[in-house]
């Protein structure tokens, strides 16, 4: 099915009513959109569009200039266009802004109708507190004056309260951006003009949960973003519009993945007035199979480094693709001064790093160079990988010079 979106927590969201309906179930989710205003209304004065949220996803800040498409109405009534936005965690939160801020123009050709998202989720790290908050993209919404009838969080898209609650809307085209459900055929067959995806890979490349970490893990040497529609089958539909990006060897995935979704959001907006014209589906381009591969979502275990049995390569792009989450961490062994010295095994987190060939790893024993600014890791196949940043046990990160100055004078480190 078409889960939409790279992987993600979404911890947090919010749960609207639909006015038209009087269901044991829609009356829960009224009391819980009653929560939601409480919550918003502490946190709104001073919690902007871009501002960092307590869920999982590392999203940085949207890019800061307002590109609004300005265009007439399209529509036979004269009106502006309808979009629904689907979205759910802090780099979907960016998307909106954007759009939104592309929607408040004098000019502007469509108007943001309605704004779906997952429902809430307990935060915290026991996960029980009293009531779960809302997501990023149903916080800002409702901070930008969306109303909480049009603040839709199903707990599946196949809801026909919420496919309901869209149809009454009229809505002429969908967008989404890291949603993270499920969207059926019924939902599908609503919007006029489609639905149109923002997926942080070059379609058919790494199609799934985790295109940003799985690129970046692969070591390959370029990635980019796909504007597409949606079909059923997942990430699979034609691509109206594609943008490349190089990669250099040191970007980690949280950062790029916001810039992946701004350039994806400009390539949006740069499209939307061939969408609502009517020409765009003609131009996208079906996505063929030779290039396919699938980005499987990314399990804790992943990020646990073994320097005996990966080579220095393989676990610098497990930490550029795990950052952030699950995170990488390895297992070293120290023995501080003194002869009667115990062996320690110390569990670290890894946070930086980069590759190196000068010397040979294999002859190293083991044995890990301490040098003045970095630990220096003898890996399989005789490259050494350097740690510039880690994070020892109940501690904060710190580069590899604190690290190594805590140990002591004269201790020593193994694999």
């Amino acid at each position: 099915g078409s889960r939409m979106g790279p992987q993600s927590s979404a911890r947090g969201a919010c749960t609207s009513r639909c006015g038209m309906i009087a269901t044991p179930k829609a009356r829960a989710m009224r009391a819980t959109s009653l929560m939601i205003k409480r919550f918003v209304g502490r946190r709104g004065a001073t919690m902007g569009a871009g501002t960092s949220s307590a869920g999982t996803w590392w999203c940085s800040r949207a890019h800061s200039r307002r590109m609004a498409v300005r265009c007439a109405s399209t529509t036979s009534e004269g009106r502006k266009s309808r979009v629904v936005f689907l979205g759910t965690p802090d780099c979907a939160r960016d998307v909106l802004g954007r759009m939104l801020d592309a929607a408040s123009a004098a000019d502007s050709m469509f108007e943001v109708t309605a704004v779906v998202s997952q429902p809430g989720r307990p935060r915290g790290r026991g996960r029980k507190s009293d009531a779960p908050a809302p997501s990023p993209v149903a916080e800002l919404a409702m901070q930008r004056g969306m109303t909480e009838d049009r603040i839709l969080c199903p707990e599946k898209a196949n809801e026909e309260a919420f496919l309901n609650a869209l149809r009454k809307l009229d809505i002429d085209l969908a967008v989404t951006a890291a949603y993270g459900n499920f969207l059926p055929q019924k939902f599908l067959d609503i919007p006029r003009l489609g639905t149109l995806n923002i997926h942080p890979s070059l379609l058919p490349q790494w199609r799934g949960a985790a295109p940003v970490q799985r690129a970046l893990e692969s070591g390959q040497a370029e990635t980019g973003v796909s504007v597409a529609y949606t079909v059923l089958k997942m990430d699979a539909g034609p691509i109206l519009r594609q943008v490349k990006r190089p990669l250099n060897g040191d970007e980690k995935a949280p950062e790029l993945l916001t810039e992946l979704f701004e350039t994806g959001v400009q390539a949006l907006l740069d499209e939307l007035p061939s969408v609502f014209a009517g020409e765009a589906a003609s131009r996208a381009t079906p996505q063929g199979e030779a290039t396919l591969t699938h980005a499987a979502k990314v399990s804790p275990e992943e990020g646990d480094l073994d320097f005996t049995k990966q080579s220095a390569h393989e676990c610098h792009n497990k930490v550029r693709a795990f950052a952030g989450w699950p995170g990488t961490k390895a297992t070293l062994k120290v023995k501080a001064a003194g002869d009667d010295a115990e062996l320690k095994e110390v569990v670290i987190k890894i946070i930086t790093t980069q590759v190196s060939s000068d010397g040979d790893a294999v002859s190293a024993g083991g044995v890990v160079e301490l040098r003045k600014k970095m630990l220096r890791v003898p890996c399989a196949g005789g490259e050494w990988l350097e740690l510039l940043e880690v994070q020892p046990p109940g501690k904060k990160a710190m580069d590899a010079s604190s690290f190594i100055n805590g140990l002591g004078k004269g201790a020593s480190v193994y694999i």
